[in-house]
């Protein structure tokens, strides 16, 4: 499976960004999808994931209410709408596959495939 993560790029606090990670490859509509950062310096964070049905979401807090992430299985794509961005959210974002249907979400050891990132840089 392979992974193209795109959208990033360069927006001001309080805009708006929609990230893109198409799969291609032995795709599968039941693998669960996840959407980590890692700013400068800092370890790689959970930010968004979503089931591979796409009933159920998960979000880290800092992110809740300002995120959303979808997925179009017809498209072996999946989507993380960010707004009212903040210079925090700042970082490259990488999306990942699991074929694991149970595993925790919210740790990257649970994916199995990772794109190579697209990076979002949010000014004040």
């Amino acid at each position: 499976v392979q992974l193209q993560a795109s959208g990033g790029g360069l927006v001001q606090a309080g805009g708006s960004l929609r990230l893109s990670c198409a799969a291609s490859g032995r795709t599968s509509s039941s693998y669960n999808m996840g959407w980590f950062r890692q700013a400068p310096g800092k370890e790689r964070e959970f930010v968004a994931s979503i089931r591979w049905s796409g009933g159920s979401t998960y979000y880290r807090d800092s992110v809740k209410g300002r995120s959303t992430i979808s997925r179009d299985n017809a498209r072996n794509t999946v989507y993380l709408q960010m707004n009212s961005l903040k210079p925090e959210d700042t970082a490259t974002y990488y999306c990942a596959a699991s074929s694991r249907t149970y595993a925790n979400s919210r740790f990257s050891n649970s994916y199995d495939y990772w794109g190579q990132g697209t990076l979002v840089t949010v000014s004040s």
